[in-house]
C-alpha cells in the first residue's frame, strides 16, 4: 500500500473552521528504518510518539462543525510537523526518558529526507487549505498528565496563543465558564514557537486561531473523544461570535 504523509477529512466542508492535527499518529513509514524507530511498543504508543486521542476529536469535531480536518500520518518522532526547519528539536534523539535508536545517528542528509517525504507534503497540503477566505484554525493537541520525574500537571485543557488574541481570548473566557474544567494559558507549553505551524499557516498570514491541548487521559477512548469534540464545538462557535470576527 502506497504511504500517504497526511490525511484530509471533509475537504469541501463549507465551514469557515479549518481543523488541524498535526501529531495524529504514531506511523513510521516504511522508507524510515523499515518502518521502526528501534523502540519498544510502549513508547510509540505513549505521547513521544504522537498526540493520544487528539485525532480522533479532531474528526469528530469536524463532523460536528461540518469543517475540514487535516491530520499528519507519520509519528512526531520521525520529523515534527510542529517545529520550523531550522528547530534543533525537528529530530528529537532524546524525549521524556527515551532514546529513539534510529534517529540517534540521523545526519543532515537524512533529516532532508524525511523532510520531503513527510513535513513537507503535509505543509504544502495545509498550506492550501488554511488559504481559504475567512479561516479559523483550530490546531488540536494533547499532553501527558505528568512527564517523567516532573509534578502532575493539573490542567484538563490548555490554550496556546500568540500576540493575536482575537480568538483566543473570547475562547479562554468562554472555556473557564465552564465551572469543571481547569484552564491553562499558553500551559503546558507556550503558544510563541517561531516556525511552528500556527505560525507558519496562520500568525503569518493574519489568520485567527488557537491551538487546543487536551490531556489525554481524557480523551484516551472512543466516548472520551466523542464527549469532547461535542463539548468543544458550541464552546469555539461562541467564542467566534463573542470575538465579531
Amino acid at each position: 500500500m502506497t504511504y500517504t504523509p497526511f490525511y484530509v477529512h471533509g475537504a469541501d466542508r463549507p465551514s469557515r473552521w479549518l481543523i488541524t492535527c498535526d501529531h495524529a499518529t504514531n506511523i513510521v513509514p516504511p522508507q524510515i528504518n523499515g518502518g521502526d524507530l528501534g523502540l519498544p511498543r510502549e513508547d510509540m504508543e505513549r505521547h513521544i510518539a504522537y498526540d493520544v486521542g487528539a485525532y480522533e476529536v479532531s474528526k469528530h469535531l469536524g463532523e460536528i462543525l461540518n469543517a475540514p480536518v487535516i491530520a499528519a500520518n507519520f509519528s512526531r518522532l520521525v520529523i515534527d510537523p510542529n517545529r520550523g526547519e531550522d528547530d534543533p528539536t525537528l529530530l528529537m534523539k532524546l524525549y521524556d526518558g527515551s532514546i529513539i535508536p534510529a534517529n540517534r545517528h540521523a545526519d543532515a542528509a537524512e533529516r532532508e529526507r524525511r523532510l520531503n517525504l513527510c513535513y513537507r507534503p503535509y505543509h504544502e497540503a495545509l498550506a492550501k487549505m488554511a488559504a481559504l477566505p475567512h479561516a479559523v484554525i483550530v490546531s488540536m493537541h494533547s499532553f501527558t498528565r505528568q512527564l517523567r520525574g516532573r509534578p502532575p500537571r493539573p490542567w484538563d485543557v490548555g490554550i496556546l496563543h500568540t500576540a493575536d488574541e482575537r480568538f483566543s481570548a473570547p475562547l479562554i473566557e468562554r472555556l473557564r465558564a465552564e465551572e469543571d474544567l481547569c484552564v491553562g494559558v499558553n500551559e503546558p507549553y507556550t503558544g510563541v514557537l517561531p516556525g511552528d505551524a500556527i505560525d507558519r499557516h496562520a500568525t503569518a498570514f493574519g489568520r485567527p486561531n488557537a491551538l487546543i491541548e487536551l490531556r489525554n487521559d481524557l480523551i484516551a477512548d472512543h466516548a472520551g473523544q466523542r464527549a469532547w469534540a461535542e463539548r468543544l464545538a458550541p464552546i469555539l462557535n461562541d467564542a467566534l461570535a463573542a470575538s465579531g470576527l
